[in-house]
């Protein structure tokens, strides 16, 4: 029988915690001990996350959220915690998962892993039961990027079906815009990975571009406004080849892009021979486009016809063969290198 903590017990520790919380004055802290004091909070912090998430599935279970108004468990948790609703569903979904996955969510409750490296985990577990530990142990040595990546190529592996999961993703393909609160125009797409591959493809040379003339100011650009502002240069564009119309001008200072430029992004399919020649990937073997993930084995066969892309073929992990599918020149040390860093 666990000894599980009585609801009295939980009051009681956060009406400790919130005298310690509510004395607190940042600048009274001294410096040797602010790291110290801040790691301590931290560690509180991610056991109580760890707490509310494997208890999430449990506040479904109990209905609380249909006496307490709310259409459905998401928005209830969404209401309480202060987070959208998308975040709340994805920690039902985790909370649900850890409940096959015990390793994780001994992990978690211990602290070894915190909620935001156990939910990619646990999503790639329940399809890939095998991946478990390894990817527990990834967790500890990676960023959450990488670490999301190697769980994608986990749950990937383990995908009985990868063609019809493509055919899914393809089929839930959407594109959605909205404004926020400060009234700001917002958008958000969801596709498969040769679809966003090709936005990349178009956008890339135009970031490029704007970086190279950024670089002569005197204030640092970031990576995500030269990325807008090359969308809104792309749209530009299609709205002038379709209309003899001059397009407006989008604002009363724009860039100006130096003309057609030779295009220096690569999609790079990074392929092992041996899945080509079988069908699909297994182990540590790969299928995917740099950058952005792995897709079916039928897919990259598909691309393979595609002029915009350069294509990798490995035995193991040296580089065997680099065809060049496009007209330009071949760059095999380049795409050798973004074959070791794809990053």
């Amino acid at each position: 029988m666990f000894n599980q903590p009585d609801p009295a017990d939980v009051r009681r520790l956060e009406t400790e915690l919130a005298g310690l919380v509510t004395q607190l004055e940042p600048d009274a802290v001294t410096l040797p001990d602010a790291p110290e004091l801040w790691a301590g909070f931290l560690r509180i912090a991610r056991l109580a996350d760890a707490a509310t998430v494997v208890l999430a599935r449990k506040v479904d279970e109990s209905e609380e959220w249909r006496q307490a108004g709310d259409r459905d468990a998401a928005t209830y948790v969404a209401r309480r915690s202060g987070c959208s609703i998308g975040a709340a569903r994805r920690t039902l979904t985790t909370s649900k998962r850890l409940r096959k996955l015990p390793i994780t969510r001994t992990a978690l409750l211990h602290g070894k892993v915190s909620a935001t490296q156990a939910e990619p985990i646990a999503d790639a577990a329940a399809t890939n039961p095998d991946a478990e530990e390894r990817l527990l142990t990834f967790a500890g040595s990676s960023s959450v990027a990488e670490l999301r990546a190697e769980c994608l190529r986990a749950k990937t592996a383990g995908d009985p079906d990868p063609d019809t999961t493509h055919q899914r993703i393809h089929a839930e393909r959407r594109l959605r815009i909205r404004t926020d609160a400060d009234g700001a125009w917002c958008l958000e797409a969801r596709g498969t990975a040769e679809d966003g591959a090709l936005i990349n493809l178009a956008l890339e040379p135009l970031i490029t571009d704007l970086f190279n003339q950024s670089r002569n100011g005197d204030t640092p650009v970031r990576r995500e406004t030269l990325a807008f502002d090359a969308l809104i240069e792309l749209s530009r564009r299609a709205l002038n080849s379709t209309s003899d119309e001059p397009a407006p001008k989008h604002r009363p200072k724009r860039r100006k892009f130096r003309g057609a430029t030779t295009p220096n992004y690569t999609a790079l399919l990074r392929l092992d021979l041996t899945a080509l020649t079988r069908g699909h990937p297994i182990d540590d073997e790969l299928c995917e486009i740099t950058g952005i993930g792995p897709v079916p084995v039928t897919v990259a066969r598909q691309l393979l016809g595609e002029s915009i892309l350069h294509l990798v073929l490995t035995k193991g992990t040296n580089v065997a063969n680099i065809t060049h599918l496009g007209r330009g020149p071949n760059a095999a040390q380049r795409l050798a290198l973004l074959w070791q860093n794809p990053g």
